[in-house]
């Protein structure tokens, strides 16, 4: 998946490979932000008279850790096993965890929603830290900065997206009589299915074709200007 070769900035925009990676990163950041928007509320619904106010607002202060540790650990990680394969990682474990978050509700595991709920968060803060070397792996690196200001729309999209769904679908189980305590197992299963779907964008993706790529005049006069 690593290219020797460069590609334009509009010509990256004629590749399938640059929609599959702005519905990866989309996707990601949607389950993310999603569940980072209402960690504090669902943490002391889940467990109420458990977790106090104080303590949910801890539990967030947590989670920032490591949501900027798993930046590190996972943009690390990826130089050894490969962007591709640690997106890979990310969509298959974080559909494992968002499933099983409502149980320990059910089972009354805090420890337990505590350790799922920081693995997801490094995820979706490894995410925005992988994207920028897996760009520049498939599309080169005259160029990369520019597409990713251009991928970035995902991010915006999936700020948008992933509250209002996590917040639509919590009131409307809410108003038809679930209790608060399990008005998030929709949720994170909805979050699941779409971190399948993330999974088999990443999983369709392949090097772009060498006929999207600059040829040796083209980069040399693209570096006189």
């Amino acid at each position: 998946m690593v290219t020797t070769a460069h590609v334009h900035v509009d010509e990256a925009l004629k590749t399938p490979q640059f929609y599959l990676l702005w519905g990866v990163l989309c996707l990601n950041v949607t389950a993310g932000i999603g569940v980072l928007g209402q960690a504090s509320a669902m943490s002391q619904e889940m467990f109420p008279g458990q977790i106090t106010a104080a303590a949910a607002a801890g539990f967030v202060g947590l989670l920032s850790l490591f949501n900027m540790a798993g930046r590190f650990f996972w943009a690390s990680s990826s130089d050894f096993i490969g962007r591709r394969n640690t997106y890979m990682i990310f969509f298959a474990l974080g559909m494992v965890l968002y499933a099983l978050v409502p149980w320990t509700g059910q089972i009354d595991s805090i420890v337990l929603f505590v350790a799922l709920y920081a693995v997801i968060l490094s995820m979706y803060g490894g995410g925005f830290a992988t994207i920028p070397a897996y760009l520049r792996d498939v599309f080169g690196t005259r160029y990369v900065g520019a597409i990713h200001g251009r991928l970035l729309t995902a991010w915006s999209a999936a700020g948008v997206f992933g509250p209002v769904l996590v917040n639509y679908i919590r009131e409307y189980q809410i108003n038809h009589g679930v209790p608060k305590a399990d008005a998030y197992s929709v949720t994170m299963y909805i979050m699941a299915g779409l971190l399948f779907v993330g999974f088999i964008l990443n999983w369709l993706m392949t090097p772009v074709d060498h006929k999207h790529h600059m040829t040796e005049e083209e980069l040399k006069a693209s570096m006189e200007t």
